[in-house]
């Protein structure tokens, strides 16, 4: 069994993972993952106890239990690069003898469910809609560093966006991956699905132009006009096409759920958005 070296698996002296500070024992295997670190204290106020308190960098989480099953929620930070540290972490814990550095024998697939909040491009979905990602569209290329990313990316899809969007050649090529279909069943019965695009920013790469100019600045208007099997990309954000890719990849379940806070087609946007917030916790805690 081939044993993994401390510089690609780096443990705490404690034997905790290097940026989640946590042991296998810490984490449930049904993980609700927030960007905000203050949103998980929002998420464990829905619990009946928190039995473990961790905190490292924007990492923060809090296990304990709802209804009595056990559950984690579990802070990302913003971005693609805090979800590729996150999700293989977890795995670790997962699917990894920390001591003897062995992968283990029998594997565990970990439910993993984003809460977040995310900007509409379509006008048919107003502000304050709960909308769950039925696929992540990532713009940062992250995927395309692990072999075998093709067999869990839909190829079609990634040729008609960049057909029909006109891609640059200078940026990454897009990838797709789809939501895990059953859970993606379960979380969003009752409300909007849609594609969600993955943005590596939140400034120009969402189309947003302050004193920098945009390299192409239709692509929002573009992306809101594509279409395909009656799919369209619904909203932005910046963490799902990792969560949905690695999980996959991984054999973890996933699937992301977003009030849409802004709409970018209407102009619109929801100033206190914190009664949706509790309405998406506790329906997504309800159905897991």
């Amino acid at each position: 069994m081939k044993r993994i070296a401390e510089s690609e698996l780096v443990l705490h002296n404690d034997g905790s993972v290097y940026h989640l500070r946590l042991h296998a024992n810490e984490i449930a295997d049904k993980i609700i993952l927030v960007g905000d670190p203050g949103r998980t204290e929002l998420v464990a106020s829905f619990f009946d106890e928190v039995t473990v308190r961790r905190e490292n960098r924007e990492i923060f989480t809090r296990t304990g239990t709802y209804k009595g099953k056990k559950i984690t929620v579990l802070s990302t930070g913003m971005g693609t690069d805090n979800l590729d540290i996150v999700v293989n972490e977890l795995d670790a814990l997962a699917n990894i003898d920390l001591k003897t550095r062995t992968i283990n024998k029998k594997l565990k697939s970990l439910t993993l469910v984003r809460i977040g909040t995310s900007g509409g491009i379509q006008p048919e979905i107003p502000v304050g809609s709960l909308l769950f990602s039925s696929h992540g569209i990532g713009l940062d290329g992250l995927l395309h560093f692990y072999a075998g990313s093709s067999n869990v990316r839909n190829l079609t899809l990634e040729g008609e966006l960049e057909n029909q969007i006109g891609w640059p050649s200078r940026w990454p090529s897009p990838y797709v991956v789809e939501a895990d279909s059953d859970l993606l069943a379960k979380l969003s019965k009752g409300h909007p699905t849609g594609m969600t695009m993955t943005a590596s920013g939140f400034y120009g790469p969402q189309g947003r132009e302050l004193r920098l100019p945009l390299h192409y600045p239709d692509f929002n208007d573009r992306t809101t006009l594509f279409h395909y099997n009656k799919l369209k990309v619904t909203n932005f954000e910046m963490e799902t096409s990792a969560l949905y890719g690695l999980s996959k990849m991984l054999g973890h379940k996933a699937c992301t759920g977003c009030v849409i806070i802004a709409n970018r087609a209407n102009k619109t946007f929801i100033k206190d958005y914190k009664p949706k917030m509790n309405e998406l916790v506790k329906l997504v805690l309800d159905r897991i």
